[in-house]
Formats: structure tokens, C-alpha cells, sequence
């Protein structure tokens, strides 16, 4: 009697999945407003822009007012691509649980591209930021009438910022966070400081819309096809 023999898939799929991606973030929620932690984020991300804020633009002033006779005083350009740096690494290393740490409105319009966050929370964060961006720049503007100015995913997101601003800042002065360029030109409010201003809103809304589809195409798509390649490995 022959015996009876059934043949599988070559490539069956596994009984469960050990990875899933989180679902979409919805375009409206309402009933994020009756949550504290909404505003526990609204409040970190208002914080976080105007601590940075504060510190970069300050040291920005203090390597401004270098005197040309003493070399030593100020930070230099290097000095402020790490206090770019260093200020987005801490900050985001404190706000990453609380708020996801954006700190940047271009930063919060790409995660929005990629529905990693509700319409309604795109755009409160965006007005925190802008809004710390600003009371940040007074502070610095108040603080220097009174007194000298002092010298003053985190650690890849820090050191890439470093990176570009140690690139950048000799061709445009390096400002690729929207929060940070309004604040400044609000308080100091001089022509210069408006002169082609839209300039530093599209660019980094352009680039994150360029990120979040590199990452949502490419780099998550290649991840989904590596991870089930080796589904389909340990299967065999």
C-alpha cells in the first residue's frame, strides 16, 4: 500500500509573527485632549525648545562678540556645532519618553508624514515649539542686556547634528530647525533676520518629507524583505 504523502509550501509562512508594526497613528484623535500626558508633551516640547534656545543662541552671541585681538574668546565654530549637538542629545534624552523629543517643527512634520503621530498633535507640537523657540531667544536677548553671556536614538541624532552644523554653518549659518530660526527672528526682529526666512521653513520641511519616505520606502521596506528572508530560512 503506498503510503500517502503531503508535501508543504516550500516557503510556508510561520504560525505567528514576531515582529508587527505598530498601527498607524489616526489623522484626528479628539480624545487626545482629555489626556495629561498630551499636555505633559505639549509642555516638554515647549520646555526642550526654549533650553535649546537658550543655550545655542547664547553661545551663537558669544562667538558673535569675539574680539579679533584674543583668539581664546569665544568658542569658534566648532564650539557651536557641539553645543547644537550637545543640547539636542540631552534634550532629547530627557523628552524622548515624555513627548518622543522632537524639538524640531520639521522633525514633528516627517513623523506626521508617516502617521507616527495625529494631525491634532503635529500641529500643538509645533506651536510649543515655536512658541519655546521664542520666549527662549527673549530670555537670552534679556539676559544679555544685564550681564556677560557665558560660554556655554540621542547620541546618532546629537552627532549628526553636530556634523551639519560643523558643515553648514560657513554657507548658511545652519538652520535646520524652523523652532529655533522663528525665535531668533522674532526677538532680534532686524531686517537681516527675515531676508529670505522662508528659506530655512521649506528647506527642512523638504528634507523631512525626503526622510520619511527614504525611511517608510527604502529602509523599512528592505528591513520587512531581510526579516522575511530569514522567516523563510529558518522555515527550511
Amino acid at each position: 500500500m503506498a503510503k500517502e504523502v503531503s508535501e508543504e509550501p516550500e516557503h510556508a509562512a510561520p504560525a505567528h509573527k514576531d515582529y508587527s508594526d505598530p498601527p498607524p497613528a489616526p489623522l484626528f484623535d479628539m480624545g487626545e485632549l482629555r489626556m495629561w500626558s498630551f499636555y505633559r508633551a505639549l509642555i516638554a516640547e515647549f520646555v526642550a525648545t526654549l533650553l535649546f534656545l537658550y543655550i545655542t543662541v547664547a553661545t551663537v552671541i558669544g562667538y558673535k562678540v569675539q574680539s579679533a585681538a584674543d583668539p581664546c574668546g569665544g568658542v569658534g565654530v566648532l564650539g557651536i556645532a557641539w553645543a547644537f549637538g550637545g543640547m539636542i542629545f540631552v534634550l532629547v534624552y530627557c523628552t524622548a519618553g515624555i513627548s518622543g523629543g522632537h524639538i524640531n517643527p520639521a522633525v514633528t512634520f516627517g513623523l506626521l508624514l508617516a502617521r507616527k503621530v495625529s494631525l491634532l498633535r503635529a500641529v500643538m507640537y509645533i506651536v510649543a515649539q515655536c512658541a519655546g523657540g521664542i520666549v527662549g531667544a527673549g530670555i537670552v536677548k534679556r539676559s544679555a542686556r544685564d550681564s556677560h553671556v557665558p560660554v556655554l536614538a540621542p547620541l546618532p541624532i546629537g552627532f549628526a547634528v553636530f556634523m551639519v552644523h560643523l558643515a553648514t554653518i560657513p554657507i548658511t549659518g545652519t538652520g535646520i530647525n524652523p523652532a529655533r530660526s522663528l525665535g531668533a527672528a522674532v526677538i532680534y526682529n532686524k531686517k537681516a533676520a527675515w531676508d529670505n526666512h522662508w528659506i530655512f521653513w521649506v528647506g527642512p520641511f523638504v528634507g523631512a518629507l525626503a526622510a520619511a519616505a527614504y525611511h517608510q520606502y527604502i529602509l523599512r521596506a528592505a528591513a520587512i524583505k531581510a526579516l522575511g528572508s530569514f522567516r523563510s530560512s529558518r522555515s527550511n
